[in-house]
């Protein structure tokens, strides 16, 4: 496939110039490329699959970490449940594929750069994060772990979406109907999840009760 015919079909279509309005994405994080002099302390590294696209982690461990079972992720992903760990905009450095990288927003089907919208390479199609306005979710089988600990600082915290599930998952970790925090568990989820869940809402009834007239 020659660079002409690829750059036609590729998601954002450019040529690697960071000037102009279109290109302003580039200067801001998670897209921003650090500087050297920066005290960016390199933790992981991870790539896409043909390897246009590669990025560096800062951050020792996921601000969090799930398996997601919606059929949005199953589709896109190919796969029965999408595995994510949610990092800041700034714990990420590109140092190869600035203009390797395609956008899809699912709720429009439209390929703008347009948040949340979901980034991969625009050349092997590799998934890289769903990029938030606050937060982006990356993807741990992209990174090269060097170490079992390293693998483990991203065992995830919960299930979300788990009645869509398309095979079960017996692990003992809580386990959503919908987003964490936001809906039912149900399921194995641990009893103790169960009764905090319960005493969070019935507090929150409680002081709604008390604040009506």
């Amino acid at each position: 496939m020659s660079n002409a015919t690829y750059h036609a079909n590729g998601d954002n279509g450019d040529q690697g110039s960071t000037e102009g309005e279109l290109n302003q994405w580039k200067h801001r994080p998670p897209y921003r490329v650090h500087d050297k002099a920066e005290d960016f302390k390199v933790r992981y590294q991870g790539s896409c699959h043909c390897g246009k696209v590669k990025y560096q982690l800062s951050r020792e461990k996921p601000l969090d970490a799930k398996y997601c079972h919606c059929t949005t992720c199953q589709k896109i992903h190919g796969s029965p449940f999408q595995w994510s760990a949610i990092f800041h905009k700034d714990d990420i450095n590109f140092t190869h594929g600035h203009h390797d990288l395609g956008w899809y927003e699912s709720s429009e089907k439209t390929c703008v750069h347009k948040l949340p919208c979901k980034v991969s390479c625009a050349y092997c199609r590799t998934p890289i994060m769903d990029e938030g306005r606050n937060m982006i979710l990356l993807f741990p089988t992209l990174i090269d772990f060097k170490s079992p600990e390293d693998r483990k600082n991203f065992d995830i915290s919960c299930h979300m979406f788990y009645g869509r599930r398309v095979l079960d998952i017996p692990d003992g970790k809580p386990k959503w109907t919908g987003i964490n925090d936001q809906s039912d568990l149900i399921e194995d989820s641990p009893q103790d999840a169960v009764n905090e869940l319960k005493r969070k809402r019935q507090e929150e009834n409680e002081e709604k009760n008390d604040k009506d007239p």
